[in-house]
């Protein structure tokens, strides 16, 4: 009988104890897992004073004025004081589930969804040399970990040039408090990777995560292997390894096959070459933008229902010569779809949606800031998720 997939636990990390909670029941962490023990060494966790906020006298990044007016577009949020729009958006994980974690201080700490192995942990690696890399089962566990300072930066996927958007993470962008500092992008290199002796004709099914598969459908269409989608790429291939399983695959990098000691079965399987995931760069405050090198801004907004508002509100933006390098729409509600009302006379009935737009300009340019100041005018709310440098390696 075939194995199932089963949820894989990792013993908890250590435990440390935060300065505004009781040293006492402190709960273990369950859904951050270790690549290593910790050391047992406890230090001290200072609290941050975040730069952005108003001017109190100490220090002078308040003072800033860039930083002022950051901190002006990113207000108002109307999600965060609408209980029924929260019921809608994933909820965050309660206190109960996380404690704080034993860190050496020596180098960065990042968040990113998988196992050891995960493309999302080679993403980290290339946006944080040296950093120390912290995988996290799921992706909310991910920006929990940023927001309850378990970690400092987060590390997460957010499209493919091949499968499209991460929605997922789209909505935990609004759910979450934490703001985008960068982005990189990563190669996507597929391989089919197997137990020793295992042939590509054996193999009857082959398990990855859902847009890894989605990624090399023309391959396993030809092959004619069962889909399987679990968590991520790199567990597919750990729960292949540790089953010692010989009628299935895993769709995986070859990272992942060095480590968990699988033989690659065919490399490049994915329907493009030229397959890239862009990742972003998540951390509890914005850093200030700058002029000196190229800026990429990501905005969310929502408008009022009528024909033409989508067309004004992003003719904002071409009016002052400002690119845009993507819009993506997303529900605001649970049923944000076009459906007959009978309270209409029967005609369509178009539900508010949000729009997420990046754009090539940064928030210290001030043609920026005047097209978000003319968007905000016809906006029925508007959030900067961030002003960070563009990734242009690849470009």
């Amino acid at each position: 009988m075939a194995a199932t997939t089963p949820r894989i636990l990792n013993p908890p990390l250590h435990t440390r104890t935060h300065p505004k909670s009781s040293p006492r029941h402190q709960n273990p962490i369950t859904n951050i897992k270790a690549l290593s023990p910790q050391s047992a060494k406890h230090r001290r966790v200072l609290p941050v004073v975040a730069s952005l906020q108003p001017n109190n006298g100490n220090g002078s990044q308040g003072q800033n004025q860039n930083a002022v007016e950051l901190r002006r577009l990113l207000e108002d949020f109307p999600y965060e004081s609408n209980s029924k729009d929260l019921n809608t958006l994933p909820r965050p994980l309660t206190s109960a589930h996380l404690s704080n974690v034993v860190s050496n201080g020596s180098r960065l700490r990042v968040a990113y969804q998988g196992v050891h192995g995960a493309y999302s942990e080679s993403a980290a690696e290339k946006a944080y040399p040296n950093c120390e890399a912290v995988p996290c089962d799921q992706f909310e566990t991910a920006f929990n970990a940023v927001e309850r300072w378990l970690v400092d930066r987060a590390v997460l996927p957010i499209e493919n040039s091949l499968g499209g958007s991460i929605h997922r993470n789209y909505d935990l962008l609004l759910r979450y408090s934490l703001h985008i500092v960068g982005e990189v992008k990563l190669p996507i290199r597929h391989c089919l990777l197997a137990n020793h002796g295992a042939k590509i004709e054996d193999l009857k099914r082959v398990l990855s995560h859902s847009q890894a598969l989605a990624q090399c459908e023309n391959t396993l269409t030809k092959l004619g292997m069962v889909r399987e989608a679990v968590d991520d790429t790199a567990g597919a291939a750990k729960f292949v390894a540790f089953h010692k399983l010989k009628d299935a695959g895993a769709v995986a990098s070859s990272d992942a096959a060095r480590i968990y000691g699988l033989d690659i079965l065919a490399q490049d399987i994915q329907d493009d070459s030229d397959n890239v995931t862009r990742f972003l760069m998540l951390a509890r405050e914005p850093i200030i933008p700058g002029t000196d090198r190229p800026f990429k801004t990501s905005i969310v907004f929502s408008l009022e229902e009528g024909p033409g508002m989508l067309f004004k509100a992003l003719a904002v933006f071409a009016m002052r010569e400002i690119n845009l390098t993507k819009i993506e729409s997303r529900p605001l509600q649970k049923q944000a779809l076009r459906a007959l009302d009978e309270s209409n006379n029967g005609f369509p009935k178009y539900f508010p949606y949000l729009f997420y737009v990046d754009f090539e300009a940064s928030m210290a340019d001030q043609n920026a800031q005047n097209a978000l100041g003319h968007l905000k005018e016809m906006a029925t709310f508007l959030r900067v998720l961030g002003s960070y440098p563009a990734d242009i390696s690849m470009a």
